[in-house]
């Protein structure tokens, strides 16, 4: 009987924590095991048959962070490469508890450049509470967003990201929107209103996931995007980060566009330093080691030649130039007049590109830095945002 007894008092236990670990389809009606620890990120092989945002597995987590108090959860969702094949890539989503997820809006909030290396992956910095970019984040769980948060393609125990990829980085930003509704323990709607964030990397993505979303998504009630510190321009970009400050972040761009295009063939252009040096920096870096150990080097001190102006480069990188499509939503862009990082004149040039297309572009410049951005300009993002839910018409200061 005392056995028995024990048995029912564990019971609640046990159930729930099956329902932490447990993984699926928001359709299944079972749910297989989850795969354990870092094998949560491993793609399933082969993928599953489905549509973008189709959502592979998730597992209820605890997030590293006290406040707002929030549900959380890991998914793996179905997305679209930037050859246009069908793959899998992992992200967060989480909704504040207090509100009503049923009426709540989505942001997809597009992290900045978190480095290369699969401890870096967005997902797990939000599960340690080392994001930092989470007063951003917090703003909108504060605010009654839920907020869906992709890791990208490529995070994985062997990770190979497709850093400022936009044609891959857009596609994801809008896939972790579906997938946040589609996974029926979030209690999301599919008709939310929806809005697109991101600065620096994530600035690219959210650009790109605006100007995608009307064919890639039409179904998605998309009222706004605010993007800041947008790398519009790869190639002018890069020829300011060569030899200066920001060179990590140049060499990881390289690698990123390599592992999104096989054909590129970067291995070609490196000496056998380069190849040491490449690898490593693809397997242990995140943010900080790129700007600190790799400060000030240079293309020509890993390369035989150096691969950036090169036909297939070229060809490539200008397949990832933004512009060409004008999002259809009011756009809040802004960008420090003293990037240190990411070029001026290239977001500038953005800027009048979409006026000249006659796009809703609300355009903003702060004397600062790079860095400094991250979270000065949070405000106006926010409010930017809130007045999109809110229905308050954006006036074009074109």
């Amino acid at each position: 009987m005392r056995t028995r007894s024990r048995y029912r008092v564990l019971l609640p236990v046990i159930l729930a924590l099956t329902t932490v670990f447990t993984v699926g389809t928001a359709t299944a009606e079972t749910t297989p095991p989850s795969p354990p620890g870092d094998a949560f990120y491993v793609p399933p092989s082969p993928l599953p048959n489905g549509s973008p945002g189709d959502v592979v597995r998730w597992r209820q987590i605890n997030v590293g962070f006290p406040r707002p108090a929030v549900k959380a959860w890991q998914v793996m969702y179905l997305s679209t490469d930037a050859l246009g094949q069908p793959d899998v890539v992992t992200g967060t989503v989480m909704v504040p508890q207090g509100a009503d997820p049923a009426k709540a809006p989505i942001a997809s909030f597009a992290a900045g450049t978190e480095g290369p290396a699969f401890r870096c992956a967005p997902s797990n910095m939000i599960a340690i509470g080392a994001l930092y970019e989470q007063p951003g984040v917090n703003d909108l769980l504060n605010s009654g967003f839920a907020v869906a948060l992709t890791d990208y393609e490529g995070y994985r125990p062997t990770s190979r990201t497709t850093y400022v990829t936009g044609q891959s980085e857009g596609h994801a930003v809008i896939d972790v929107v579906r997938a946040a509704s589609r996974l029926t323990e979030t209690g999301l709607s599919d008709k939310a209103k929806v809005v697109f964030r991101g600065y620096s990397q994530g600035g690219g993505a959210a650009m790109w996931a605006g100007q995608q979303q009307p064919t890639y998504a039409p179904e998605l009630n998309l009222v706004g995007i605010a993007a800041g510190g947008v790398p519009a321009d790869l190639v002018q970009v890069a020829l300011s980060l060569d030899g200066h400050k920001g060179f990590g972040l140049l060499a990881y761009s390289l690698i990123g566009l390599d592992n999104a295009y096989p054909d590129l063939k970067l291995d070609s252009y490196l000496t056998d330093t380069g190849r040491t040096e490449f690898a490593k920096l693809q397997q242990t870096s995140c943010t900080l080691e790129l700007l600190l150990n790799y400060k000030d080097k240079k293309l020509q001190d890993y390369t035989t030649s150096s691969p950036v102006l090169t036909p297939p480069w070229l060809a490539r990188v200008g397949e990832n130039k933004l512009g060409g499509t004008p999002p259809k939503v009011p756009v809040f862009e802004y960008h420090a007049t003293g990037d240190d990082l990411v070029d001026y004149s290239q977001a500038a040039a953005l800027h009048a590109t979409y006026c000249k297309a006659g796009a809703n572009i609300t355009w903003k410049t702060y004397q600062t830095d790079h860095i400094t951005l991250v979270y000065t300009g949070n405000a106006d993002v926010l409010q930017f945002l809130k007045d999109r839910i809110a229905g308050t018409p954006a006036t074009s200061n074109c």
